[in-house]
């Protein structure tokens, strides 16, 4: 029993992480599964089958309170459904250990680049509203869905980013169209799993106090991502991928930090971090009061400033 409300308590806390940020779900409750000794192909199954009713509520949501693009989840997330069932159907075979770190590598850059890009100049909106090709969008939902389905989790910490890299879309519609199209991948992934592992491997009462759990917290989020300002926001999602991606990077065969060093990296990246979103959040409010002050009471000129009269 205490086990069942310890992973409702983390499929809660893991979807309203992934419903706000668009991403840590699979990659939380996987990784709670696997401490416990539970085999790969095992945890992504319970991860995936609690998925199914977490992201249909999330969707449903996101959908709600406006923050869904429908033609970006249908051109990334059909194709994730089939990268996620690949994935899904070959685990037993298929390691992606030696990927890790190049993965990693990637979306710690990227994760870098959106943290950067939204702290120092914000949402950059000469871009929103551009389409999202479906050259884009394609390979990224296959790509993206096999590393979901191999490695437990993975769908918003690959789509996200790279979707939010591209501008064309507000953070919040990137989030909720990421975690709207993750309803196929998860219904796919849990097919593959079902024909490769079978249903008797799978602890359908883990999947229960995930779903749960998940199921609560979905429309919270949903109405979180809502409220908080794109460039808080932005500022928010990559330095959750860059601390993500660092413990993966300092703990792999490319460098094996010690544990005194990668604890130091840590709390470096995460005060960085800190820092970003409270500038974030400062020139935010800023941005808002000069917005919302009166038109033409720039002309009236201020301290040291002349009133510029036409000639």
């Amino acid at each position: 029993m205490r086990s069942l409300l310890l992973l409702a308590l983390v499929g809660l806390g893991a979807q309203l992480v992934d419903g706000s940020l668009g991403m840590a779900y699979g990659v939380t409750s996987t990784t709670l599964l696997l401490a416990i000794n539970t085999g790969a192909a095992s945890a992504s199954a319970t991860v995936h089958l609690a998925e199914i009713g977490t992201t249909l509520v999330s969707g449903a949501a996101h959908w709600r309170f406006g923050n869904v693009d429908w033609t970006v989840v249908r051109r990334v997330g059909v194709p994730g459904a089939l990268g996620a069932f690949a994935g899904a159907t070959f685990l037993s075979r298929l390691s992606t250990e030696s990927a890790a770190p190049i993965m990693s590598l990637i979306l710690f850059a990227l994760g870098l680049y959106v943290l950067i890009r939204f702290t120092v100049s914000g949402l950059p909106r000469e871009r929103v509203g551009l389409p999202l090709r479906k050259r884009f969008l394609a390979p990224l939902g296959l790509v993206a869905g096999f590393v979901d389905a191999t490695g437990g989790g993975g769908w918003g910490p690959v789509g996200t980013p790279a979707i939010l890299a591209s501008g064309r879309l507000e953070p919040r519609r990137v989030i909720g169209s990421i975690d709207t199209s993750e309803f196929l991948v998860a219904v796919a992934a849990s097919a593959g799993f079902l024909i490769g592992i079978g249903s008797a491997n799978i602890n359908f009462g883990w999947v229960a106090a995930l779903l749960l759990g998940g199921m609560v917290a979905a429309p919270i989020a949903a109405w979180l991502v809502r409220l908080v300002p794109p460039r808080v926001l932005g500022s928010a999602v990559g330095g959750v991928i860059v601390l993500t991606n660092a413990r993966t990077l300092l703990r792999s065969d490319w460098i094996a930090a010690p544990d005194g060093v990668q604890y130091a990296c840590y709390l470096l990246v995460a005060l960085l971090w800190a820092a970003a979103v409270g500038w974030s959040l400062r020139r935010h409010l800023a941005d808002r009061q000069v917005a919302a002050a009166p038109v033409g009471a720039g002309q009236e000129g201020g301290a040291g400033e002349p009133v510029i009269t036409p000639s």
